[in-house]
């Protein structure tokens, strides 16, 4: 009876204790609060640097200070908190990215969040405990936690990294069909290579394998999708397919094939580098892109390889992939049909 009775409230306060919680609703959302502030901001850093505006200058750096409250804002949103949980959650947020990155926010925010839902609207002084539990909370899992998470996170990203630089064209395909598959997935490509600070060639296979999932999408779904679907997939994401690859995963393989191919050719032949802000990002709003270009600041061999890598590999070598397996009966017309209304 006891146990039924603490799921009962459980279920009445809204905390489900699940891996989609957690892992995908809530990294999910991570992403959005990374991209509302330090990948926008960076954005306009790169141009403000490039064109001289000062303004967009000011604006960046507004932007990434407010990296850590709108990740506890947006990770207390995709749990449901309530109105005084969520305004708190910005507190936590800045103090575990703070303490752990955006890991260690993550970690502390779900913590505080679920804590803070637990007694929210249990006491008549709501206004003081609601708040104060969500904050002591924590930032006491941030202060705890936070170190180990960014030093396991920073170990793992150095691992990687330099891996790339050791076998660039070995570590370039696993990468690169990595962290694209963690694109398409209801998972966030960019949170992984922010948390892990995947900069440098491991970067530059980041980003080549986002582009061939996006751009591959893309261009094999067009005779279904036509124009919409083309700049939904290539310009947006294309995670958008997840329900079409689980009816039938064979559609994965083209895009998945591209991606791996193109690792090798972005840290060997063309040596492209990224920021851990624009690695996990792929064509997304051009993000993966001008995220190679603040890495590298031009030159002829940086726009030869984000024209070829970024956007016309993904597509020549997809397309007649995806032929090939039309023919052969593995996809079908409609097998990449996307509902766009």
């Amino acid at each position: 009876m006891e146990k039924r009775g603490v799921k009962e409230f459980l279920k009445r306060k809204n905390v489900t204790i699940t891996v989609q919680t957690y892992l995908i609703d809530a990294l999910g959302a991570m992403a959005f609060g990374l991209f509302a502030s330090l990948l926008i901001g960076t954005i306009f850093g790169t141009l403000g640097k490039q064109f001289h505006l000062e303004l967009f200058n000011v604006i960046s750096e507004f932007a990434k200070s407010a990296t850590g409250a709108a990740l506890g804002v947006a990770i207390a949103y995709a749990l449901h908190a309530p109105a005084l949980v969520l305004f708190s959650a910005a507190t936590v947020g800045i103090a575990g990215n703070a303490l752990g990155g955006p890991v260690g926010a993550l970690a502390a925010t779900v913590i505080a969040t679920e804590l803070g839902k637990i007694v929210s609207k249990e006491t008549r002084l709501d206004i003081l405990v609601t708040p104060g539990v969500t904050i002591i909370s924590g930032v006491l899992v941030a202060q705890f936690v936070g170190p180990g998470v960014a030093g396991f996170m920073s170990w793992f990203g150095s691992l990687v990294k330099t891996a790339t630089e050791l076998q660039p064209f070995y570590m370039g395909i696993l990468v690169s069909a990595l962290i694209g598959i963690a694109l398409t997935l209801p998972i966030s490509s960019a949170a992984i290579c922010i948390a892990l600070s995947l900069d440098g060639l491991a970067g530059g296979a980041a980003t080549a394998g986002c582009c061939a999932q996006m751009v591959g999408f893309a261009v094999l779904s067009f005779r279904e999708n036509g124009v919409g679907g083309l700049m939904a997939q290539g310009l947006g994401t294309s995670m958008l397919q997840m329900g079409n690859i689980v009816k039938n995963p064979k559609i994965w393989i083209p895009p998945t094939v591209a991606s791996m191919i193109t690792g090798p050719v972005a840290t060997m032949v063309f040596q492209l580098k990224n920021i851990p802000a624009g690695s996990g990002m792929g064509t997304c709003g051009l993000v993966g892109p001008i995220g190679v270009y603040t890495a590298m600041g031009g030159g002829k061999s940086m726009w030869l390889g984000i024209l070829f890598v970024c956007f016309l590999l993904p597509a020549l070598i997809t397309l007649p992939l995806g032929e090939l397996l039309r023919k052969a009966g593995w996809i079908k017309f409609g097998d990449l049909k996307l509902d766009l209304k």
